[in-house]
């Protein structure tokens, strides 16, 4: 479905970077709420819900500039088979890094977790939270993948995003929306992750990528692509992708780069 390319916007600080990052979530909020009057986001873990918070916690500076998390669905691109509160779980950090910091009068957004009963069948923890899709983005049988209105994504140095490593065979299927995955190469081993086709679909999907020691990896996602991940989504996504990333992260990276989407 994808076509022209990904957008590759590069800033000279995270400051920088965050603002504009603001900028765009509060677009595709607006949007989802225009379209069926809630916003269904999907978020990774890493450095990014620390960059999250730095873009969504900061006072509007219009009304139209207002993060409404009242109207917030979130949902999770991957999580680590551990209990909510472990080092590991995404949740943990996107609940310690943001969701603890919410102030009251910006709304609480409800958030979707695993079923931490199933931890011992991973298989059944990604059937779980398949049927949370399910209930939320209408009956299976009439949505062939679930549309997110918005999904945001990290990078992993090896091009891997989500839980979706390179070259291996989840990349492959086609059907399911969840996935197990029992040996993940980088730990913990036990993870769940939407598949490529639910990530590639999304109204909008946004990667956020930086320092120094990003520049390998995204030389090969934007000159290479060599089925990475990353690239991968890049691919089938094209404009509808965009890259927010600092200068250290894209030095060298020889692909045409802007410093705003306006």
């Amino acid at each position: 479905m994808g076509n022209r390319q990904p957008n590759l916007l590069a800033f000279p600080t995270v400051d920088a970077l965050a603002t504009s990052l603001r900028t765009y979530i509060v677009q595709c909020q607006n949007a989802g709420i225009q379209r069926h009057e809630v916003f269904k986001v999907a978020v990774s873990g890493g450095s990014l819900p620390k960059t999250l918070a730095q873009a969504l916690l900061t006072p509007p500076s219009s009304p139209e500039d207002a993060i409404k998390f009242d109207k917030w669905e979130i949902f999770f691109a991957d999580e680590r088979a551990v209990p909510l509160d472990h080092a590991d779980s995404n949740y943990g950090l996107l609940k310690a890094e943001l969701l603890d910091k919410i102030p009251a009068d910006m709304g609480k957004p409800v958030v979707h977790t695993i079923d931490v009963a199933q931890l011992d069948d991973v298989q059944e923890l990604a059937d779980q939270y398949e049927k949370l899709l399910v209930n939320s983005f209408a009956a299976r049988d009439s949505v062939k993948l679930p549309v997110f209105d918005l999904l945001l994504l990290g990078c992993g140095p090896d091009g891997h995003t989500c839980s979706l490593f390179p070259g291996h065979a989840l990349l492959r299927e086609t059907d399911a929306w969840v996935l197990p995955i029992e040996d993940s190469p980088k730990p913990p081993p036990k993870r769940i992750t939407l598949s490529l086709p639910v990530v590639t679909h999304g109204v909008k999907i946004a990667f956020v990528a930086t320092g120094g020691g990003k520049k390998e990896i995204m030389k090969k996602i934007f000159e290479e692509g060599n089925g990475l991940p990353c690239a991968l989504v890049n691919e089938a996504a094209g404009e509808r992708c965009t890259w927010f990333t600092d200068n250290a992260a894209v030095d060298g990276v020889s692909f045409p780069r802007r410093g705003s989407l306006i």
